[in-house]
């Protein structure tokens, strides 16, 4: 039955699951940025792709190949016919590979087809998109890897690029992750700082770096222990409040444990956690609410958590920290 609680709350975004008309409006605003100097206060007079017009090159067709220059996770293939429709009606992209694929230095990965002049205009764009989501289903992969095999899911957050999450949830997935929440909207999470609007826990200033693994735990004051704490209450207002959505609860100390469990909190989330407090935590839930542990997660870290019995891990690294993936088109027919 936990296991399968545990599915309900997450997905993995397919390509299907993503709104064309907001890909489109990425893809037009990429595409004006380069040909007419979108975001500038002050517009060019000139637009276009002037290098191209200044060779002066006659209509003709000819055939251009998207190539890994290293081992990849695919990601955004299929934003390359929409980016080829958005520069004109005279290319084609035929996808060689799929998202979610591994890919080897030399693979080719679609065959792009129409006149030059097209294909030139589209070039970084079409790069640009497929380059960075590659890099996040790649970073995702490793994080996989580095986690193994075992009940324990990875997942994403919300630290995305404005305007790019379902597409950076998504290259997520292609790389083996979970989607954990995709907006404010599906799931009731208390944070630290909803908590401290209550004044169970004094808001701290975000670190940029992860904090070094604590020793102890430190113990908030008595008053939230109990099943009738504020911290408890806040619980169940928020399951009444919002009955339909899974309710998640941070805490960053043992003691606030009990009082999220007594009042029903379907996850707990165990925030910057060192590895001897997380197993005191596992006990003391003991499988009454699924666990996530966040805050600090590292490649070296990972397979360290695997074997606890965590439900989920999450990271926002996974979009952040990655890194763009070396892609290049060639042109067998110049």
């Amino acid at each position: 039955m936990r296991a399968a609680f545990a599915d309900r709350l997450l997905q993995r975004l397919t390509w299907a699951d993503l709104d064309p008309g907001h890909l489109r409006n990425l893809i037009h605003a990429a595409r004006d940025e380069d040909l007419a100097g979108l975001g500038l206060g002050r517009r060019p007079t000139h637009h276009g792709d002037r290098s191209t017009a200044a060779l002066g090159a006659t209509p003709r067709t000819t055939r251009a190949y998207l190539v890994a220059r290293q081992t990849i996770v695919l990601a955004g293939l299929p934003l390359l016919a929409p980016i080829l429709r958005a520069y004109g009606p005279d290319a084609t992209a035929q996808l060689r590979r799929q998202d979610g694929a591994t890919a080897q230095p030399g693979d080719v990965l679609a065959t792009l087809a129409g006149d030059p002049r097209t294909l030139l205009a589209a070039e970084r764009v079409a790069l640009n998109f497929v380059q960075r989501l590659s890099g996040i289903a790649t970073q995702t992969s490793r994080y996989v890897a580095a986690l193994g095999p075992g009940r324990t899911r990875l997942l994403d957050t919300r630290k995305t690029t404005p305007g790019w999450r379902m597409l950076e949830k998504y290259a997520v997935a292609c790389g083996g992750g979970w989607n954990h929440r995709l907006g404010l909207f599906d799931r009731v999470m208390l944070k630290d700082n909803h908590l401290a609007l209550l004044g169970l826990a004094p808001p701290q200033p975000k670190k940029t770096k992860s904090p070094a693994p604590r020793t102890t735990i430190p113990y908030p004051p008595s008053s939230i222990l109990t099943s009738s704490s504020p911290l408890a209450s806040a619980v169940r207002r928020a399951r009444l409040a919002a009955p339909d959505l899974p309710v998640e609860v941070e805490v960053d100390h043992l003691a606030q444990i009990p009082p999220v469990l007594d009042a029903g909190a379907d996850v707990i989330l165990l925030d910057n956690f060192p590895l001897p407090a997380l197993r005191r935590a596992l006990a003391l839930i003991n499988g009454r609410a699924l666990t996530e542990a966040s805050g600090g997660i590292t490649l070296e870290r990972l397979p360290r958590l695997a074997g606890l019995g965590l439900d989920f891990i999450s990271t926002g690294a996974l979009v952040h920290q990655s890194v763009w993936t070396d892609i290049g088109l060639d042109w067998p027919d110049a």
